[in-house]
């Protein structure tokens, strides 16, 4: 039975979500392990690992595009509707929300995979948040609230939010080749230099193979929904990975089969807890984890809810735009990074120092004084 477009599409998807699953349980690839490794281990294995695939995925997804194989102005990332408060805000509350769940999107898919029921409540979060932001009661504040203050740059002759597109129509520039790719070389040749100059990191294959296969997933991915995906008559969305709305997606999928259809980013979903469900079971490492206590059950609880409504605001997470809204070189994924690992790191400081029995209001002032936020004398204020 020859399979329909979308089916195609669905089914590479799946099959390259697979091995994501997979490599990301076997590497223990994880963003929040990474700002928790640097913040309080100075140990920036994981974090380059990350940059790695960023400075990857940057270089081939342009790759693609200047052999005229993907069109990235399509994606949702370059939209010219610049929402600069849905990126800041959306990317702080994920990055406050995935410390508190125990991990980003991506991690928590591939800890359902490995038996983690603590995780299999975050997602089920994630979802529910993400698809009520989307569509839902939730969606009104996201109207209302966040989106009024987002910026029309078509408006202002700025046909999209890239970073090469911004510098030329700030300095006059003509040759937008030359920018595009001056500023992809800038990105992905200084993330990938800065990831390998680590001796250490070059000896840790499991953050070598993380680092490359991931950003090269990424590329896929636009391949699969851009290229082999290309249809006038039975046309697909172009994206990549990404498991914020999609988890969302998969819910109402999963809840109304009989009339929804698959799409990319469901079949990512499905095949992230499937890749990683294998290599536990083959690898023996499966195991069941609960909560293991009220607090811990109320922090995951917190942090599903934080990261399927920022994730939606910020048009994506740790992966979806952390490593392939980057590989766009759109102004609002570099915010969102930002502004994730922003608020993944001050939460766990905040975390950290509330363990001496000090209040939230000392333990918040110590914190944003050691990020260099507020003056050293701030800190030693009573709460």
């Amino acid at each position: 039975m020859e399979l329909s477009n979308v089916h195609n599409v669905a089914l590479w998807g799946f099959l390259v979500a697979l091995a994501f699953g997979a490599i990301a349980n076997k590497t223990n690839f994880c963003t929040m392990g990474a700002v928790s490794d640097w913040i309080f281990l100075d140990d920036k294995n994981r974090l380059r690992a990350w940059f790695l695939a960023i400075g990857i995925a940057i270089l081939g997804s342009q790759f693609l595009q200047s052999q005229g194989q993907i069109d990235l102005g399509k994606s949702i990332y370059l939209a010219a509707n610049f929402g600069w408060l849905g990126h800041a805000l959306g990317g702080f509350l994920f990055g406050v929300g995935m410390t508190l769940g125990g991990g980003c999107g991506q991690r928590t898919l591939v800890r359902v995979g490995g038996g983690n029921l603590k995780s299999l409540v975050v997602m089920l979060l994630i979802g529910i948040t993400a698809y009520t932001t989307l569509r839902g009661l939730l969606a009104l504040v996201r109207i209302n609230v966040v989106e009024i203050a987002n910026i029309d740059l078509a408006a202002r002759n700025i046909p999209d939010q890239g970073i090469a597109t911004l510098l030329r129509a700030a300095t006059g520039i003509e040759d937008a080749n030359i920018l595009q790719w001056s500023v992809a070389a800038v990105a992905g040749l200084g993330l990938t230099v800065y990831s390998l100059a680590s001796a250490d990191f070059r000896k840790s294959f499991k953050d070598l193979l993380a680092g490359i296969s991931i950003g090269l997933f990424i590329v896929a991915g636009w391949y699969i929904t851009g290229k082999i995906g290309f249809d006038e008559f039975e046309p697909v969305r172009l994206e990549s990975y990404t498991f914020v709305a999609p988890v969302g997606e998969n819910l109402n999928y999963l809840m109304t089969y009989t009339g929804s259809t698959i799409n990319f980013g469901i079949a990512a979903v499905l095949g992230i807890i499937a890749g990683s469900f294998l290599y536990a079971v083959l690898s023996g490492s499966f195991s069941i984890e609960t909560f293991n206590s009220r607090q811990d059950m109320i922090n995951h609880v917190i942090g599903g809810v934080l990261m399927g409504f920022g994730g939606v605001l910020a048009l994506g997470c740790t992966i979806g735009q952390g490593v392939t809204g980057m590989s766009t070189l759109a102004l609002g994924s570099v915010i969102t990074l930002v502004t994730i690992i922003f608020g993944a790191a001050l939460t766990m400081k905040i975390r950290y120092h509330m363990q001496d029995d000090h209040g939230f209001l000392w333990a918040l002032r110590l914190s944003l004084a050691e990020m260099k936020l507020l003056p050293a004398a701030a800190a030693t204020k009573t709460a």
